[in-house]
């Protein structure tokens, strides 16, 4: 089956075929059909499988069948909204509503933090048929006054799952108070969880489920190794492997912040030209960061896994963990970056004894093992013994044996997920002075919630479009 057997409207399948596209997907053949129908829909599928134009189709086709209401200005208002984590993944979904879009008579903006107000209140007095934004730069609006959501036709919750990692549930909850009570509804999440199904039953009417791919799994096209090594020489190995391999395009994930900035400081100083991306850097250094990083000006993204959500890069060859991600579910998105819409990949691992704990239970949730491939020369040292991570005042991995903390207290809040209350580390979010972890509000500029410690942290080929 083609596009053109899925009812969609001919300018959309123009669009389609300028992109080079002539087959769907799996997730895009069956969620455009169910969303054209015009009831909710719960679709869960691997990241990189093109589920943004699994929604983003269908929600076109059926905006461009009926004119829209204009107010006593002639503006048309708010008829469609997009709601995303981050706001790289919300600028992704909104180029693609224009590519799919560029045919139709509709208008869409892209709304999130870290840029200027003004500008967006412009757009949204010029009037604007969809939206696509972030909850926080979202909420700021609506408080204002500066836009109104009372003529929502179809709402998209994109990514669900990341969005309650991240701690937006609040504010999710809010956006839903402000929206009609008619509309239709679309919820598309990578995985489902227990959460995930609880949002659902709020959000969704009767809604369709699909789910094209078993929960947590990895792609079959990405070839996931593992290169033991020494904590010291990890910088090292990450460098070799870059040359020698003769690497263009690679993207690096590190659990924090100041971790991906020393790693660029590290490979720009031998000669291998690199950037991160990350919550402080500002909106713009982000922008510049993807840009040069997609057009190939840029051999080396450094990305933490917030910032990195909505990364879409057409045939991105290598993604390499240089350090594993404490949360095993960050792992599935993070090699979601490679292998995408049929595409080869390579999933690479840089892991110490440090960080077995977490590969054990990685492996636990993709219920598969990691090949291990040790590099010559930079194997971990001969009595070299595990030892605690420490993140911001969390501390995890005594020992490479457990989760926990430290016995006794200082040792930080533990987190909601594995921690422990009041001895020692979690794993979601952390705390200090001992006491639980409790994630506060997030940020409204669509980053990282803040933890109420210092630092606590999260640490086939012929198919259809990938956003």
């Amino acid at each position: 089956m083609n596009f053109k057997d899925l009812g969609l409207a001919e300018p959309l399948l123009r669009a389609v075929h300028d992109q080079g596209y002539d087959i769907p997907t799996p997730i895009q053949l069956q969620a455009i059909p169910q969303v054209l129908k015009g009831g909710d829909l719960m679709a869960g599928a691997q990241t990189g499988t093109g589920k943004t134009a699994g929604f983003t189709l269908p929600m076109l086709h059926r905006l461009a069948l009926v004119k829209p209401t204009r107010d006593a200005r002639g503006r048309v208002p708010i008829r469609a909204l997009i709601l995303t984590p981050t706001r790289e993944l919300a600028a992704q979904v909104e180029e693609s509503v224009r590519t799919y879009g560029k045919y139709l008579p509709l208008t869409s903006m892209v709304m999130f933090g870290g840029v200027g107000m003004q500008p967006q209140v412009d757009k949204l007095r010029r009037g604007v048929d969809i939206l696509v934004a972030t909850p926080g730069r979202l909420l700021d609006h609506h408080q204002q006054g500066t836009l109104d959501l009372k003529h929502v036709e179809i709402f998209v919750l994109d990514e669900a799952d990341r969005m309650l990692d991240m701690g937006f549930i609040h504010d999710i909850k809010k956006v839903l108070a402000v929206l009609p009570p008619k509309k239709q509804s679309l919820l598309f999440s990578a995985t489902f969880s227990d959460e995930i199904k609880a949002l659902a039953d709020r959000l969704l009417n009767a809604p369709a489920l699909i789910e094209v791919a078993r929960r947590n799994a990895t792609a079959e096209n990405i070839a996931q190794k593992v290169h033991p090594v020494g904590r010291e020489r990890k910088k090292e190995l990450l460098a070799h492997l870059i040359k020698q391999g003769d690497w263009h395009q690679v993207l690096v994930f590190t659990r924090m912040k100041h971790g991906a900035n020393r790693l660029t400081e590290y490979l720009n100083d031998h000669g291998i030209s690199a950037m991160a991306i990350h919550g402080n850097k500002s909106q713009g250094a982000r922008t510049k960061a993807l840009a040069d990083f997609k057009s190939g000006d840029l051999q080396v993204l450094v990305a933490t896994d917030i910032a990195a959500r909505g990364i879409d890069i057409d045939q991105l060859p290598h993604v390499v963990n240089f350090e594993l991600p404490n949360v095993p579910e960050d792992y599935v998105h993070r090699i979601g970056r490679t292998g995408r819409a049929g595409a080869t990949g390579e999933a690479i691992s840089l892991v110490c004894l440090d960080e077995e704990i977490f590969l054990k239970d990685i492996q636990r949730l993709i219920k598969r093992d990691i090949p291990r491939e040790a590099v010559p020369g930079f194997e971990p040292p001969a009595g070299e013994k595990a030892e605690p991570i420490v993140l911001g005042r969390m501390t995890i991995g005594i020992g490479g044996t457990r989760r926990g903390g430290a016995p006794g207290g200082g040792g930080g809040g533990g987190g909601s997920r594995g921690g422990r209350p009041g001895g020692g580390g979690g794993q979601r979010s952390g705390g200090g002075g001992g006491g639980q972890g409790r994630p506060q509000a997030p940020r409204r500029d669509g980053g990282r919630p803040a933890s109420s410690g210092s630092g606590g942290s999260r640490g086939g080929s012929s198919g259809g479009p990938r956003r």
